[in-house]
Parts: C-alpha cells; structure tokens; sequence
C-alpha cells in the first residue's frame, strides 16, 4: 500500500517536502504544524516554502508581511482577486436572502439567459450545482441515461475532477485512484505523437477509433468523449485546432455524445472566445464548467443541448441544495457584469500575445525548453533534458518554479511527467504584470535555462 500511494504523490507538482518543516520560519512552521494535526489525509502544500495570504487584488496576492506576490496561478479568481464588483454583488444578497431552486427567482432566470446568450442557440439548458466535479458527474450520468452506453474516453493524464464516479476516469490523480474498466484512454492532441505522414486529425481520430472499438470488445457502449478544451492536465495543449470535428464525428457515428469540459478554457481564457471549443469549430452536446464561474464561490454549471437532456430531466429528479441558490448566483451573475464592461476577453488577447512572445523570446537558445505553447492566458513552456531527444526534466522544472516564488511570482507545473510551466494567472493580468513577470523570468531562466 505504501509504494502505490507512494507512487500517487509522486506525481502531485511542485509538493512540499514536509521533512524540510524545521527549516522554516518560527509562525509558518506552527502553523503547518497545527494544520497537519487537525486537517484530514490527502491535503499537500506547494513550494519548497509554503506561503500565506492575507489579502489579494486583481492578479496581486499579499502575504502577511505585506509582501506583493504576482499571481500568475490561480485561475479561479476569473476576474480578479477580491473584485469589489463581485464582492459587493454577494454582500448584497448576503444581506437579503439565500434560497435554492424550489423557489422562484428571477435573479435565477436572468442568469441562466444571459449565460446562455454567450453559446451557440442549439445548447440552450442550464443545470447549476457547486463544483466542477459535480457538473463532470452530473454530465455523465446524463450521457449514459441519453446513450444507454457506459464507455468513457479521456486524454492520457486528464483530470477531471474528484468525486468517486469521475476520478474514475481522472487518470492525473494517478495509481493510488484507478481507473473504470469502462474507460479508455487516448493522447493529447500533441502534434509530435503524430508518426511520420500522418496529421494529427488523422491520428487522433485513430485514437478515438481504437478506444471505442477496444470497449466495445470489452462490452462497452460508447457514453461520452469528455475533453478539457486546453488539455491542461495533459501539458497544455491548445493548437493545432483542426482535429477536432473528426474526433466528434467518430464519437457520434458510436452513439456517444461530446462533453466539452470548460472549468479550465472557459469564461475568455484562451482569448479568441468565450469558450475553448469554439476554437475548435465543433458544437458540444454537454459542457460542463466550474471554478471562474463565480470568482471563488462555489457554483458550476452543465450545458445542454435539449435533445440529450429531455429524457433524463423526465425521469430523474435532479436537485442540489447549494446549486442554484441565491448567492452564488449573484456571484456567477457580477463575473458576467465584469467581463462585458471591463472588455476583459481583448486583454485576455493582448496580455496572452505578449506574454508568449516574451517567453520565446528569453528561451529561443535555450537547450532545455522544448516549446512554449498557449493561448490567451493559459501558457505552458515545456522544460526538458534535452531538445533533441525531449526528455522531461521535472527537477529543473521545479527549480525554476520554485526560483520564480522566491522572486514573488506563483506558477505551477502540468503534464504527466510534471516539466511543464503552468502559466495561468487570472484574467486581470495586465501589461504591467506581464512586464514584471517576463522580467524575473528572465532572470531565472539566465541562470537555469
């Protein structure tokens, strides 16, 4: 038992190491302490030296000694850290009123209209619940009540969220959280899995082709393709975007449906739209999303087209106490408020561009990174041993992000072999922030890339 959970762990980022505890400063290393005492098992820290926040604002994190961190992480905070728009949206109905969807409220419908106004017309049904693991969950059982199928098919290393039923086919999580015999797994769309004169569009709808014919072997009907649209998990991966209607094609001729899995691409991230799978020219038959919904309150969503969902909404009774309810719906509704009128999908362009072409600029003739890809502000520079061969460096990739915190800057790392920068801040990183963060990057990478 311990080497599997060993093995797990070991694939969680940047983790702290708690054998170092002692060589922390005096009131963060009580502090751990006293958490560890009373927090239950599976919870970690990140960085070599843990680090505390007592306030935040826009892409700004200030640690207790009132040092300014750049926030270049956390993605739920959509719009900002502490947005007063936001914060003063659920003060407000903090003061009011809290009911769930047994009872009528407009604020409810005027939510889920203008949240669905930014979809194409045919997914037009909205289901609320509290997390992106329960609108993942609650995707599934409507494909397999709409299909009749049980088959799932995910990326190699996708992480899709946490309740027993969908880390079932979360495959990030790693060996101490198996797998459903009911799930196959295909690769990202990296281009380099390709073999010699095959496109990628030919060698995913391959991938997908041999899944479902594995599981049908198996007695396996096809359910659901779940996809995160930037396969953040998986490296991040966002470009080429001409793969995708193929891969749909093959999973609709099976009988199954397409869930497009925004927590992660969704509400401007990428840039270019709204949601990720727009870029990829395909229209979904669920999307799930979650975390930047409601800049830190706990509200997700699932999107349907009706056709998928009728029948399930007529036998099933679905109803989530905190799902829809007043508050974090006032939430969901202020995040909506600050993305049309502070025009944040144009900076989420603008920043996005600048900030790529910084990184490449500073790690052109570096022989340890292998790429640095994107789109708008989810970014991931991959870090290896060698360009030519692409062996991934997880140690260098942990110095450097651990480099970056010492200088005030949060990222993280992604990807199977954990050697990719996870560069993905909230959506109110400026010029000035990308500015700040190309400088000190600069100066790690002289001296580790």
């Amino acid at each position: 038992m311990t080497s599997t959970l060993s093995r797990a762990i070991a694939h969680y980022p940047n983790r702290f190491d708690p054998g170092v505890l002692g060589e922390l400063p005096e009131h963060l290393r009580e502090t751990i302490q006293r958490r560890n005492k009373v927090l239950g098992p599976g919870y970690t820290l990140i960085y070599k030296e843990p680090v505390e926040f007592v306030s935040g604002h826009g892409a700004h994190l200030i640690d207790r000694d009132g040092n300014d961190y750049l926030d270049a992480y956390n993605n739920v905070p959509c719009v900002g850290h502490a947005h007063p728009h936001v914060a003063e949206a659920v003060a407000r109905q903090m003061t009011a009123v809290n009911t769930n969807t047994r009872y009528v409220q407009e604020a409810l419908v005027d939510y889920a209209e203008r949240l669905l106004a930014t979809f194409p017309e045919e997914l037009s049904k909205l289901s609320i619940a509290c997390s992106g693991s329960e609108a993942n969950d609650l995707a599934v059982r409507v494909a397999r009540f709409h299909t009749g199928g049980e088959g799932i098919i995910v990326t190699r290393w996708a992480y899709h969220g946490i309740t027993r039923e969908v880390a079932s086919f979360s495959p990030h999580l790693g060996a101490g959280s198996p797998l459903g015999p009911n799930v196959r797994l295909i690769d990202p769309p990296d281009p380099r899995l390709a073999a010699p004169g095959t496109t990628l569009a030919e060698h995913m709808r391959q991938q997908v082709r041999g899944a479902i014919a594995d599981l049908e072997r198996h007695g396996y009907r096809l359910a659901a393709l779940i996809t995160d649209c930037a396969y953040t998990s998986d490296g991040i991966f966002t470009d080429p975007v001409d793969y995708m209607p193929g891969v749909v094609e093959e999973v609709h001729a099976a009988g199954g449906v397409y869930i497009a899995d925004e927590v992660q691409s969704g509400f401007a991230r990428l840039g270019e739209s709204m949601w990720g799978f727009t870029r990829h020219g395909v229209l979904p038959d669920i999307v799930t999303m979650g975390k930047p919904m409601g800049n830190g309150m706990p509200i997700s969503g699932v999107v349907f087209r009706p056709e998928v969902s009728e029948e399930f909404g007529r036998n099933v009774r679905y109803f989530n106490t905190f799902g829809g309810s007043s508050i974090p719906v006032a939430a969901g509704a202020a995040v909506l408020d600050v993305l049309e009128k502070e025009n944040v999908q144009q900076s989420v362009l603008d920043s996005g561009n600048a900030l790529r072409a910084g990184l490449r600029e500073i790690t052109k003739g570096s022989p340890y990174v292998a790429e640095v890809r994107g789109a708008g502000l989810y970014v991931g520079v991959e870090i290896v041993k060698d360009r030519e061969t692409l062996e991934p460096d997880r140690l260098l990739t942990e110095d450097v992000i651990n480099d970056m915190r010492d200088r005030r800057i949060l990222i993280n790392g992604t990807g199977k072999s954990a050697n990719t920068l996870k560069i993905r801040p909230p959506l109110a990183f400026d010029s000035a922030d990308v500015t700040r963060f190309l400088e000190t990057f600069a100066e790690v990478a002289k001296n580790r890339l």
